[in-house]
């Protein structure tokens, strides 16, 4: 039984992506090479990895059992070529390519100029970004590292803190001279709050009061999935906004948000960096981590008085 790497990866590419086409735009190969490779990986090992019907194509049963046991192999495989191609102490230039998930408000916002740094420092290195708000499977997608903003709640991660930000509650001028500031958090009742599709408002709406949290009833209209969407409904006085202090430092700063209710503790944000456990870690792997913890080392850049 023989296969290469290049069959494997192929698949694995097809599987993360759902068609040859996409599989074949990111390889930078003919659909017709991307198809015989996965044709041939069927034949080696015998098995049908994917159904094909009037040109669309699933991967079957086993394609979803191989690819969970395949992908922390190649990972660990080419972590391992990697380390002995190329100096662990970071000295020699970095090859090969770092795929990075991270949510979409940070990822355009801050950490765009950090990567294109790191990119323009190493110009033999391959970046694929992807910036999405949904917390990627890392190992499923094929990433190497992802950025998360908030508790990492997969502790089959490896995880290092860069930084940490504060939630922030914050309405506009006109929607508190129309609906009144709130006092207090029963007060929300009575308010228009905006809702983030990726958590519920109980776990949105957190506050620290008497040493335990404490999360208000609370009742919204407008549900977005995006950070920086919820702030321009704030903006435009749809409601009451409880997001991270990097998304609305400029809001602030230029009075077009003010903080709702200061003297209530919200949640600290840790952000950091995860990654699918790998021994030996990739250079480029341990690289990238360095540099983020260094250009994010002395806090959040984007911190802002938040009125107290």
């Amino acid at each position: 039984m023989r296969y290469s790497l290049d069959e494997i990866d192929t698949f694995l590419t097809v599987l993360e992506l759902g068609t040859v086409t996409a599989a074949a735009a990111r390889l930078n190969l003919s659909k017709s090479v991307v198809s015989k490779r996965v044709s041939d990986f069927e034949a080696t090992i015998g098995a049908a990895l994917f159904r094909r019907n009037a040109g669309r194509i699933t991967p079957t049963e086993a394609a979803l059992r191989l690819a969970e046991r395949l992908r922390p192999a190649l990972t660990e495989l080419v972590a391992a070529a990697e380390s002995a191609a190329w100096d662990m102490d970071g000295a020699a230039p970095l090859r090969g390519t770092l795929s990075i998930a991270a949510p979409m408000s940070f990822g355009t916002m801050y950490l765009s100029p950090i990567l294109a740094r790191f990119a323009a420092a190493q110009p033999g290195l391959e970046l694929r970004i992807d910036y999405d708000d949904r917390a990627r499977d890392l190992s499923r997608e094929g990433f190497d590292m992802g950025l998360r903003i908030g508790e990492a709640r997969d502790g089959a991660l490896m995880a290092r803190k860069l930084c940490e930000d504060r939630q922030i509650v914050v309405a506009s001028p006109d929607y508190l001279d129309r609906r009144g500031r709130p006092a207090s958090l029963a007060d929300l009742r009575d308010h228009e709050v905006l809702s983030y599709t990726h958590l519920s408002d109980a776990a949105m709406w957190q506050f620290r009061q008497g040493g335990r949290i404490v999360s208000p009833e609370v009742s919204s209209r407008i549900t977005a999935n995006n950070g920086e969407a919820m702030r321009d409904m704030a903006e435009a006085g749809l409601g009451i906004a409880m997001l991270p202090g990097f998304i609305l430092a400029d809001a602030l700063r230029a009075g077009r948000l003010v903080p709702v209710l200061p003297d209530l503790e919200t949640r600290t944000l840790p952000i950091m960096a995860v990654w699918p456990p790998v021994t030996p870690m990739p250079a480029k792997l341990r690289a990238m981590i360095d540099h983020l913890a260094a250009e994010l080392a002395g806090g959040a850049p984007w911190q802002v008085d938040r009125g107290r």
